[in-house]
């Protein structure tokens, strides 16, 4: 069959209907592209079903393109334009740049990995107007013209040479340093993301100033974390650069239950669900007053084996939520953030199980777990399930579902200083429920 174009929505499932491009496909005897499709559906960035009339796909939370055999699929964020731009900046520390091209996000040849591609050219262009930093370098070398200090264990053990030159030991400022390092080879890792063709002439062109006087390495984890080791104070410009090409590394490559089996996805992936968890970390710890927000903290205590029944001498359960707030050492609120529209779509029962562990954990007449979760319907409000004794009825604990409404979010940020006491209310109501007309909590 010829190849074809499939785009879907964040959680949309398109099945093989009769006539539509995904009718009558299948992997036939390419097993290499069904094995793909089984790795894919194991780790839940996509759900893809071998049917016999054809395949199914079932979107999640990641958005993105990548290629399948003769198939490129391309998952769509709900939320566009301008407010998911301006949230993913905010979340993420990036800077409001100019750029590429002036763009809509609306329109179909951006895809949201061309949209992120498209921040690290603008970070990479401030950083090149500003100026590249530039390291002391210890350098060893025979000079005509003598700089630093003269190496005279060297000079006596050539003098039997005779040399017009002498050996010198400085400190040239280079820009070949990690820094400039992980940013080239960034560039030139984008450029094969990408699948607009205007893009990846531009990031040529910055990849082929930058490489004038910085040498290219292989990209990997380790090199990112040291040239996240690096920055300070001088350097802070550098923060977003690292980001987005940290996002761009974590988003191609596909993991499986063995660690060390990864193995790289022909196009780009991101997960939703660690954009928003990002986005409500840094929104939470802006405008909570008074306490300390804690992100994955560990329920060291919630799980323990009976003395004397662990013949296998395992370590008990360790359950991360992913906010804990805490006013002088007490615990005041246990939050999830999860990136379902739990106004639109149902609550799934293994989210609703795991809050209910949080909240049961919980000591103190307050016993609730809320769940944070993102929507742009204006007619969101918050919800309570109880969790009650099942014999008797009365209540035990409860689980909260507040909505964040992501295109008022984007409007109270971009606010400033006039929006500061609606951004409070709003992170004091996420964190604490809904504020009643005293301005007392209640849930």
């Amino acid at each position: 069959m010829s190849s074809a174009c499939i785009n879907l929505l964040e959680w949309q499932t398109l099945k093989p209907e009769r006539g539509s491009e995904l009718a009558g496909r299948g992997f036939g005897d390419r097993e290499p592209e069904r094995q793909l499709a089984e790795r894919l559906t194991r780790d839940g960035r996509i759900k893809i079903l071998e049917l016999a009339r054809g395949l199914e796909l079932q979107a999640t939370s990641y958005v993105g393109r990548f290629r399948l055999g003769d198939i490129d699929v391309t998952v769509h964020p709900k939320l566009t334009g301008a407010p998911l731009l301006n949230l993913f900046r905010y979340a993420y520390g990036l800077r409001h740049l100019e750029l590429f091209e002036p763009v809509g996000y609306a329109a179909e040849k951006w895809s949201f990995q061309d949209l992120v591609i498209q921040q690290l050219a603008a970070e990479v262009n401030e950083i090149l107007a500003r100026g590249v930093h530039r390291d002391y370098v210890c350098t060893h070398s025979d000079l005509a013209s003598p700089r630093g200090r003269i190496d005279f264990n060297r000079y006596v053990r050539d003098a039997y040479s005779a040399k017009a030159t002498l050996p010198c030991v400085h400190h040239p400022r280079i820009e070949d340093n990690v820094l400039n390092q992980v940013m080239l080879s960034g560039l030139q890792y984008a450029v094969r993301l990408t699948t607009n063709a205007d893009l990846r002439a531009h990031l040529s062109r910055l990849t082929k100033t930058l490489s004038t006087d910085v040498s290219s390495r292989r990209l990997d984890t380790r090199i990112l974390d040291d040239a996240k080791r690096a920055v300070d104070r001088r350097t802070t410009v550098y923060k977003p650069t690292l980001n987005i090409i940290d996002l761009l590394l974590n988003s191609e490559g596909v993991a499986f239950n063995d660690a060390s089996e990864r193995i790289t996805l022909p196009g780009f992936l991101f997960d939703m669900n660690r954009f928003f968890q990002s986005l409500m970390s840094r929104f939470l710890r802006d405008h909570l007053v008074d306490v300390v927000l804690h992100d994955e903290f560990q329920l060291k205590y919630l799980y323990s084996y009976a003395p004397g029944q662990n013949p296998c001498n395992k370590k008990a359960p360790k359950p991360r939520p992913d906010f804990v707030v805490m006013r002088d050492h007490q615990m005041v609120a246990v939050l999830d953030a999860k990136y379902r529209d739990l106004w639109e779509e149902s609550l799934p029962r293994e989210m609703l199980y795991q809050l209910s562990l949080y909240a049961l954990g919980r000591t103190g007449p307050d016993r609730t777990a809320a769940i944070i979760y993102p929507t742009t319907n204006s007619m969101a409000r918050e919800q309570v399930l109880m969790i009650n004794d099942p014999l008797r009825g009365s209540s035990l604990a409860k689980v909260d579902l507040r909505p964040v409404n992501l295109l008022e979010l984007d409007k109270i940020i971009r606010l400033g200083r006039s929006g500061a006491k609606q951004r409070l209310e709003l992170a004091h109501k996420l964190s604490y429920g809904t504020l009643d007309e005293q301005g007392a909590v209640s849930h």
